[in-house]
């Protein structure tokens, strides 16, 4: 018995140092340069309540890809209620869309704990060259947590934080909206820098979206070596796609997502919501080449508005027209080819522990 007791040991020990040298080794595997269209090629899902290692896996809010090792790296924003904060390891083989979790990484704080409950929201997560991965938290406005984007080991070791400019933290009259904070996440393909926004408007910038209008979000760009924010942009959401029932029913559309493409051009992921109705989702080519850099504007309800000329957009996919009902995407990343050789999107939804809900994975082939 403990003969056997210590066998397990090693292997686990091995295990995450194979983790930690393929990912210590990642290439980011991108060789995506032009993008006319994307095709919906199919979806599979997770039943609900699906367990691995001991832990639901769930509320999956955020993807990326380690091309090296064919693998993806998944986020999931429990809040460390349901078991501590986690990212898993998938393997889903595009051809025949499936998917399968091969392994469980939690995350630990500053002093090498886990995370308490409802001390991190993580929705996003982002793999850099170097192996370190990214974490973006939204925080919580109602308990007063800030929102931080961390730098973890492979192994979910607690590295760095990155400096969140003063706009954002949450406070009575600016700062982020509860639940409205960053999504997103996103590395460019040289390593070079690293994008997160808000998923709406904060406080003293604008309104949440609806049906008649978009909202003003904020795009942050960080030099990824030094860790500091060195430009943001205007990022102008959709109107929420289609009108709640009851009228007044609950409505929204928000930027869930950002994935780069190079330095200047980057996928957007819109998703929205309204009663009754269900989700629809929208992917955008989206340009930061002729976009203001307004870090030094401190609201945009202030500002003058024909100084400022927000990031342009170009719809790539739009749900209504695919012929599929998407659930809560909140996720996507760059995937293997399928297997017709078409490089590929894969999105992810996040289900929120709910029966009602789906966690689905969508596979788009990319048309150049």
């Amino acid at each position: 018995m403990l003969f056997s007791k210590l066998w397990r040991k090693i292997a686990l020990i091995l295990c995450s140092l194979l983790l930690v040298t393929a990912l210590g080794n990642a290439t980011l595997g991108r060789e995506i340069t032009n993008i006319s269209s994307l095709e919906f090629l199919g979806v599979t899902s997770l039943p609900h309540g699906f367990l691995f290692a001991n832990t639901e896996v769930g509320g999956l809010s955020g993807i990326t890809y380690h091309a090296r090792a064919n693998l993806y790296y998944i986020i999931s924003d429990d809040r460390s209620q349901k078991a501590p904060a986690r990212f898993y390891t998938l393997a889903i083989d595009t051809p025949n869309f499936t998917v399968n979790p091969t392994q469980v990484t939690f995350l630990l704080n500053e002093i090498g704990k886990p995370f308490p409950p409802n001390t991190i929201d993580p929705e996003s997560i982002a793999l850099a060259p170097d192996g370190t991965i990214l974490i973006a938290s939204e925080g919580d406005v109602t308990t007063n947590i800030s929102p931080f984007i961390a730098a973890f080991s492979p192994d979910g070791k607690w590295q760095k934080s990155l400096p969140i400019p003063t706009k954002f933290l949450p406070s009575p009259t600016s700062g982020i909206r509860n639940n409205l904070a960053f999504e997103s996440l996103t590395i460019t393909p040289n390593g070079e820098f690293l994008f997160t926004a808000t998923e709406n408007a904060i406080l003293q910038d604008g309104a949440t979206a609806d049906i008649r209008r978009g909202s003003p979000c904020r795009m942050i760009k960080y030099h990824l070596a030094s860790g500091n924010p060195t430009a943001e942009f205007l990022y102008i959401t959709e109107p929420v796609a289609a009108p709640p029932h009851p009228a007044n029913g609950f409505q929204t559309n928000g930027l869930v997502e950002l994935l780069a493409i190079d330095e200047t051009r980057i996928l957007s992921l819109e998703r929205s919501f309204s009663e009754n109705v269900g989700n629809t989702i929208r992917i955008f080519e989206i340009s930061l080449k002729n976009a203001t850099d307004i870090s030094e504007i401190y609201s945009l309800n202030t500002a003058d508005a024909t100084a400022i000329k927000p990031v342009t957009k170009r719809l790539l996919f739009d749900s209504q027209n695919q012929g599929f009902p998407p659930d809560n995407i909140e996720g996507f990343t760059f995937g293997a080819p399928n297997s017709s050789g078409q490089n590929t999107l894969i999105l992810i939804s996040d289900n929120n522990f709910s029966s009602q809900q789906t966690t689905q994975v969508v596979f788009l082939a990319i048309k150049a």
